[in-house]
């Protein structure tokens, strides 16, 4: 099966582009061709060593990229704010956001600094809280928020009652649920920003499945070695079944870059797991508006409390 697609990323050149998650895997390709395309790319990273690599990684193959490093863990709000703060004290606007950092199935429930379960604290409030603190620089740059879902989202549901998976935890549901309430964050923020003339476009991307990091040893998240479904996927990654790093990078690269984007963009071949990129039909659990303002707002208040407790650690 042919794997030889990309896709054709326009000139850069004067804007900036912020990408969560640029440190590794998905993100740092991410980074990189916005990077080789012109851009100013700010790579906000939690491990600064993993991030000074990949600013090395970039550069070796791009001598003239602008490339720069900030702090970020987005499993804790008051990080997220110092970010927002850095950026707004350097007053650039910002053209391009993609949110494409996340955390995947923790074998045993873990929490954020704040409290919060740690894939919904962490690919949902903590991304929805970044894009509220920058929303100035995203006005000024009238910019383009591509915010990166998964193929978890069309399974499961948001858990209201529980959001934070109290009473019983499954890692999977949970990671369901903050990939649906992260898209339904993303077409809200559409919605709003066309109500209140903010000038921002909104859109979704998901990889498709390849052998990314997330379901990898790690032993931040209690797992200590790799699952046995990172496994299959890189043999099925090799065969050409599914899709690999380079290809997961280009469904958040079109949706960040084509002029006239559509809401939602993943791989096109069998099952979306693989295959160039093309415009998707919206998952049956992102098309309720009602339940995406309902998300928005309890977001806003989970996001105050969050800042008013304070949290200082897990």
């Amino acid at each position: 099966m042919s794997r030889k697609f990309d896709v054709e990323i326009p000139d850069l050149s004067g804007r900036r582009a912020v990408v969560t998650g640029a440190s590794d895997g998905v993100g740092l390709g991410i980074a990189e061709r916005l990077a080789a395309a012109g851009a100013e790319v700010v790579m906000p990273v939690r491990n600064q060593r993993k991030g000074e690599a990949a600013i090395t990684a970039i550069r070796r193959r791009t001598p003239a990229a602008q490339v720069s490093l900030r702090s970020l863990d987005l499993s804790s709000l008051r990080s997220v704010a110092a970010l927002g703060d850095t950026l707004l004290a350097e007053g650039e606007p910002v053209h391009i956001l993609i949110n494409n950092a996340g955390v995947m199935t923790p074998p045993e429930r873990q929490t954020t600094a704040d409290g919060f379960e740690l894939q919904f604290g962490t690919n949902h409030l903590g991304h929805f809280a970044l894009v509220t603190h920058l929303l100035p620089l995203l006005k000024a740059g009238r910019a383009r928020v591509t915010s990166q879902i998964s193929i978890a989202a069309n399974q499961n549901a948001i858990n209201w009652d529980d959001l934070n998976w109290e009473r019983s935890y499954s890692g999977a549901k949970a990671y369901s649920q903050s990939k649906i309430a992260f898209g339904l964050f993303g077409l809200e923020l559409a919605r709003r920003s066309e109500a209140g003339g903010w000038g921002i476009t909104s859109n979704l991307s998901h990889p498709g499945v390849a052998p990314t990091n997330l379901l990898a040893a790690r032993p931040e998240v209690g797992r200590a070695t790799d699952t046995l479904g990172v496994r299959a996927i890189r043999v099925l990654s090799r065969l050409g079944v599914l899709g690999t790093v380079e290809s997961a990078q280009l469904p958040a690269l079109l949706a960040a870059t084509v002029p006239n984007a559509a809401e939602f963009y993943g791989p096109s071949r069998v099952a979306h797991l693989s295959g160039p990129p093309a415009e998707q039909a919206l998952y049956s659990r992102l098309r309720n508006v009602d339940e995406a303002r309902r998300v928005w707002e309890v977001s806003e208040e989970l996001v105050a409390s969050g800042l008013r407790a304070g949290g200082t650690g897990r």
